[in-house]
């Protein structure tokens, strides 16, 4: 089967080929458009899909609460993934969605409250979308932002923004957009403030001050992006403070420019200046508590050369799995007082195991190490704050009644799981196995199969076949 569908594959990028290649400059233009044209109908379609999808798993459809009694915080339960006045839907559907599209729960998730939010609040661009009018990227900014307003939005408000957005959607692009969701969300703040308050108190409004860090987005360059809304008074001092803090690096001999003075400026500030005296008040170097303590889990090529251990130039940082460079490390670890602890090295290789249920110290870095990340298909959550579950249950009886653990505390039966598709794999109709060192194979409750190991997932199930082909039935 794997074969016909490869040949199939294969024939049609021949053919679409030979298409292109014989289009003059004119057809070649037209053909993208109309490909352009599909692809906006696909997405169309897509949340169409997600909507019906959260239709079929209301919450009613959650039969575990009729059939046992167990603590309600570890079954399934309501998920609120849209504004006031969506449906809920079961939680654990949303993993399966998620698997069929190559993305992640919380993408899955995100996708179906988009769906939800536009159906249900958002009907005039909802409309617009299906119309061919609006692309569904443009509605799910919208809904993205309709979503996390803060204040949240009634049914009412949200139903104002889509009023005076969903006209001209289609027609600005994506930062006028943003500029006329802001704009409609503050008219309607404003109107329900008129309409509440006492014109003695003021106006009610939405308070813009916010710091974000961006602790998702790893730079390769080993910086992370910082954004913030301040009050006037507060973003004077600190760019005052950032501006001397800037000019006394340059004067102790600092040849970094004045954007990255400014930067590491910012980064005294939140060590309140412990990294270095830099006024000259003459504190006891002593007394300083630790600058900033590195906690960097990273892994690099070693070697001997003598008696000496020489590192590779690049290597994996763990946070992010992102390219780190040895100079970088260097540069970290040679501010003023910082903290730097070396941790044993653990051999991946090495099977470790314990009689007990609890997974200790050692054996839970192991399994950190080798998953890296929580290991249910296309889950990028870390590893190192994950649970480690064992893939076969601990049976806590079997030594008590003189039997084989079926269940052990062993490297080969631990696996890492947020907590999330931990409580899915423990109370659904998901299940998975071990089948190498680090290599998972999952069954959805619909029989869709995916292999997971480090390197990412891929779906075990071929693509449905063409029309004459009969599909391979799953166990």
């Amino acid at each position: 089967m794997t074969d016909i569908i490869e040949h199939m594959s294969e024939a049609l990028a021949v053919r679409v080929t030979g298409e292109v290649d014989d289009l003059t400059a004119s057809g070649l233009l037209a053909l993208a458009r109309d490909r352009k044209a599909a692809e906006e109908r696909a997405a169309a379609d897509l949340l169409e899909v997600a909507a019906r999808w959260a239709d079929l798993h209301p919450p009613e459809s959650i039969h575990h609460a009729a059939s046992f009694s167990v603590p309600a915080a570890g079954w399934e339960h309501e998920e609120p993934i849209a504004g006031e006045g969506c449906p809920l839907v079961a939680e654990f559907c949303v993993a399966e969605l998620g698997g069929v599209l190559g993305v992640s729960t919380v993408a899955a998730k995100k996708l179906i409250g988009h769906a939800l939010e536009l159906r249900h609040r958002l009907p005039r661009l909802w409309a617009q979308v299906h119309a061919g009018r609006v692309p569904a990227w443009k509605a799910r900014a919208v809904a993205e932002t309709t979503i996390h307003s803060s204040p949240a939005l009634t049914k009412e408000a949200a139903g104002f923004v889509d009023a005076q957005v969903a006209a001209v959607a289609g027609r600005v692009g994506p930062a006028q957009l943003d500029r006329l969701v802001a704009e409609a969300i503050r008219l309607c703040d404003l109107a329900e403030a008129d309409r509440t308050a006492d014109p003695e108190d003021g106006y009610l409004y939405v308070d813009p001050r916010h710091v974000t860090v961006d602790t998702r987005d790893v730079h390769y360059a080993g910086t992370m992006r910082v954004e913030a809304e301040l009050g006037i008074a507060d973003a004077l001092d600190l760019d005052r403070a950032l501006t001397q803090g800037a000019a006394q690096r340059k004067a102790l001999g600092s040849t970094d420019t004045l954007d990255v003075r400014r930067s590491q400026a910012l980064g005294d500030l939140a060590r309140t200046q412990t990294a270095l005296d830099l006024a000259g008040v003459g504190a006891d170097p002593q007394r300083l508590p630790a600058a900033r303590e590195v906690v960097l889990h990273a892994h690099f090529d070693a070697g001997f050369s003598g008696d000496t251990t020489v590192f590779g130039p690049t290597g994996r940082l763990e946070k992010g799995q992102r390219l780190l460079l040895l100079e970088q490390v260097k540069s970290w670890c040679a501010d003023t007082r910082t903290k730097v602890t070396i941790k044993p090295v653990i051999d991946l290789n090495t099977a470790l195991h314990t009689d007990a249920y609890q997974v200790p110290d050692r054996i839970r870095e192991q399994v950190v190490l080798r998953d890296r990340t929580c290991v249910f298909p296309h889950c990028t959550r870390p590893a190192r704050r994950a649970d480690v579950d064992h893939v076969i249950p601990h049976d806590p009886g079997a030594e008590a009644e003189c039997r084989p653990q079926p269940g052990p505390t062993q490297t080969d039966n631990l696996a890492a799981l947020c907590r999330g598709h931990h409580r899915l794999k423990t109370h659904s109709a998901w299940r998975y196995a071990m089948v190498a060192p680090g290599v998972f194979e999952w069954t959805s409750p619909h029989a869709y199969r995916y292999r997971r190991d480090n390197t990412g997932t891929t779906a075990l199930d071929p693509p449905d076949a063409p029309p004459g082909i009969p599909r391979p039935r799953r166990p």
